[in-house]
């Protein structure tokens, strides 16, 4: 393995906030003291960091269903990444104006440009945002690793389900899921 990007999804003000207008709540929120040792080795290990945020316009076709309603909106502080993850002048924050990390950005040459050939990837909602990103990560040819407890839904059963679907599934071992314990095991042992 050449290198490893830590990409967090979605840990924005209005997604885990509690009391915020689109907040997943306290599942979102269990997630933070993993996540916040995931970024302390990543980036003692100099590995890339990138925060894939939500930035919608009011109007965006998502909203237009009726059940998700306008949040993250695109310079409104709820679009900002929570207070626990202050970014580092090092890492990329990456806006997002749909569910998927690479959908109209730029983070696909933004990896290759680092040299990354597998993502690990962390943040809310694992059945949405999450498993868009990491199915696009496979569609690009990066292997990715799904961090099973840095990783949260709204209903704990959604975000399970997802977990045990991809955990020895068919695209194993391009596509995995494991615990950020087994993660750091092989980031301080300098990949697989």
């Amino acid at each position: 393995m050449k290198k490893t990007a830590i990409i967090i999804v979605d840990m924005l003000k209005d997604n885990v906030d509690i009391g915020a207008h689109f907040s997943i709540g306290e599942e979102g929120r269990k997630i933070i003291p993993n996540i916040q040792r995931l970024l302390a080795a990543a980036r003692g290990n100099a590995s890339p960091v990138i925060f894939a945020n939500d930035s919608f316009l009011p109007e965006d076709f998502i909203f237009q269903g009726g059940r998700i309603k306008p949040h993250a909106i695109m310079g409104t502080e709820g679009a900002g990444v929570i207070a626990e993850f202050e970014p580092h002048e090092s890492d990329i924050v990456l806006e997002k104006r749909r569910f998927s990390a690479f959908l109209g950005t730029n983070l696909d040459a933004t990896l290759r440009d680092l040299g990354v050939d597998c993502i690990a990837v962390a943040g809310i909602s694992t059945p949405v945002c999450v498993l868009t990103t990491v199915l696009d990560g496979i569609s690009h040819e990066f292997k990715v690793i799904i961090l099973e407890d840095c990783c949260a839904a709204y209903r704990k059963a959604d975000h399970d389900a997802i977990i045990n679907l991809y955990r020895k599934g068919a695209l194993y071992p391009l596509l995995q899921a494991m615990s950020l314990d087994e993660f750091l095991s092989t980031l301080s042992a300098g990949g697989e």
